[in-house]
């Protein structure tokens, strides 16, 4: 009878211990199911939206027409065309005209990742500013010697600055180019590249604004300060030269913006490769401590896409994740 209630008991703990551990495996198995799994940084990829454009800054409808991006492949791309004047924000002032001006008659100027006020004051104050005795904007009067006729924009805003504008505050005015009309084309869907592309400098557009206006790469300083010559933004981040009218070089917060609903960082535009850009803070005033090289990362609502870099850096991003499609310019 001992030797029966043990081999019963045995049987009895065996089939205890497969029931637990049945019931211990279908538990870590449900508990896996409900574990949320890893995103891929190319799940949700975002296609370009049109409708967030101001119409009132467009030439013509927007259309779809296959074109060659930048890697060589064929992409269906936007056709965006549109005109050289921002509707949501004033455009100027740039040269205070006396050195008495206060900064509502100026615009501003970067240096070391700092933005200044240029007003009367700053001007006055190059010589110190750059620890430079031969810059000297202003004439014995207090007057500004600023280039005020189209011919003088044409030969003080260019990398080779004439030496007959050598110490001249540059601004040219919208009016030297109207009816000029910019054309960017841009993939719907962002094509990523194996490899990023870096901004090649000048003439490659960085992207659009809402308001039809092209965000350029950095400013050419050296050229510009090498000729004792300052040429301000606006407020709003933006000049005027002949060869592409009126752009950014900084992005201020004054153009249009798309809020976000969950605090993220306001929406500004589009790169050239069709990834959005947007404010380089949030809602609480952060900044991304995870952004990529390009100064870009990933969400699961916004896909990757780019913050811009604070405007006294001289620069939107630093590289493009996908194929950038093309920008051109027609008077």
């Amino acid at each position: 009878m001992f030797f029966d209630k043990k081999i019963n008991y045995t049987t009895f703990g065996f089939a205890y211990l497969l029931l637990s551990m049945s019931l211990f495996l279908i538990t870590i198995s449900c508990s896996k199911e409900n574990e949320p799994t890893a995103t891929s940084s190319d799940e949700v990829v975002i296609d370009v939206d049109p409708s967030l454009f101001i119409q009132a800054g467009l030439a013509e409808p927007i259309t779809k027409v296959a074109r060659t991006l930048s890697d060589g492949t064929s992409a269906t791309c936007y056709k965006i065309v549109t005109n050289n004047t921002p509707t949501e924000h004033a455009v100027g002032p740039w040269c205070p005209t006396n050195i008495t001006d206060n900064a509502s008659k100026g615009g501003i100027w970067f240096e070391g990742g700092k933005v200044y006020d240029v007003d009367g004051a700053f001007i006055k104050n190059l010589a110190s500013f750059y620890n430079d005795a031969v810059w000297k904007l202003y004439n014995a009067d207090g007057s500004i010697k600023v280039t005020n006729t189209k011919v003088a924009c044409e030969a003080a805003a260019r990398p080779n600055v004439d030496p007959a504008y050598n110490n001249y505050c540059v601004e040219c005015q919208p009016s030297y180019v109207s009816g000029l009309k910019k054309t960017f084309y841009i993939p719907v869907k962002p094509v990523k590249l194996s490899q990023s592309a870096s901004i090649m400098g000048m003439g490659t557009v960085v992207g659009i604004a809402f308001n039809g206006v092209n965000f350029d790469p950095p400013a050419p300083t050296s050229a510009i300060l090498g000729a004792h010559t300052l040429a301000p933004l606006d407020d709003a981040g933006g000049h005027v030269n002949t060869a592409t009218g009126y752009h950014y070089h900084a992005a201020t917060g004054l153009t249009k913006k798309v809020a976000q609903s969950d605090g993220h960082a306001a929406m500004i535009g589009y790169a050239m490769d069709g990834y959005g850009m947007y404010e380089r803070l949030d809602a609480s005033g952060k900044e991304p401590t995870d952004l990529d090289a390009n100064r870009g990362h990933y969400d699961s609502v916004r896909g990757y896409h780019y913050h811009v870099a604070y405007a006294g850096n001289n620069s939107f991003i630093s590289g493009f994740r996908g194929a950038q499609g093309s920008f051109s310019v027609s008077l």
